[in-house]
């Protein structure tokens, strides 16, 4: 008589299960998953955060020509090529000569920091209460969609009240940048400095190079072309921060 479909030969050979708590599957699957068992890997790597601090800023001064920035500057560039984890960016930095001294008197001041995205705002480490975002209040998505232009366009309009005297720092939107030289070439009130750090390739390059040329005494920081980022913006508050 043949064997019904899927019965196993009589010579083959069969595991109990266990039952429980005290197993589970066949003693074939237990075996198996004990020789599954992950192996981690172990790394050489520094841990020591005041030893990794000192090798990265030594790196960047081996890599990268600071002999052009006046020495006021050079705190705060060595600062953005750590941030950007890129010594080259620093080829790109653009400034007005006054920026350093007007963007320090300002913070130790306590003037407001007015900035186009939060995650600027979360790499800052001041005060968060001397911070200003717009971006994500409901009034600004209202006037953005009225308006026809972006949230950050709009956001940086309702900058307006806080413009005296403040430190902006952008690091996203290039709109933002834009809409905040509109409004300072139809009389609105300069802040004490600008950092011009929009990132992307829509608008980057030109809204920065628009600074650089606006000219009336405004005082600003920036690194021209497409590459920016928030992270640039908050170094270069935070290294404008620091005691000298």
């Amino acid at each position: 008589m043949a064997p019904r479909a899927g019965a196993l030969p009589a010579s083959s050979p069969t595991f109990p299960r266990k039952r429980g708590r005290e197993g589970w599957g066949s003693n074939g699957e237990q075996e198996r998953a004990q020789h599954c068992i992950p192996v981690v890997p172990g790394y050489t790597y520094l841990k020591d955060p005041a030893e990794i601090s000192r090798r990265s800023f030594a790196l960047i001064r081996a890599e990268a020509d600071l002999t052009r920035f006046p020495q006021a500057l050079k705190p705060l560039a060595l600062r953005l090529a750590h941030a950007a984890g890129d010594s080259t960016i620093l080829g790109d930095l653009g400034w007005s000569k006054g920026a350093v001294a007007a963007g320090r008197r300002a913070l130790a001041a306590g003037a407001p920091i007015l900035v186009d995205p939060g995650m600027v705002a979360a790499g800052i480490k001041l005060d968060p209460s001397r911070i200003i975002c717009k971006l994500h209040d409901p009034e600004t998505a209202r006037q953005a969609a009225a308006e026809r232009t972006t949230r950050s366009a709009a956001a940086a309009e309702r900058w307006r009240p806080y413009l005296p005297g403040a430190v902006v720092a952008i690091g996203n939107a290039p709109t933002a940048l834009f809409r905040l030289l509109e409004l300072l070439a139809q009389g609105a009130p300069q802040p004490a400095l600008i950092l011009g750090f929009p990132v992307g390739f829509v608008g980057a390059a030109e809204a920065k190079a628009a600074l650089a040329d606006f000219g009336q005494g405004l005082e600003f920081i920036t690194l021209h072309g497409r590459r920016g980022g928030s992270a640039l913006a908050a170094a270069a508050v935070n290294a404008l921060a620091l005691p000298q």
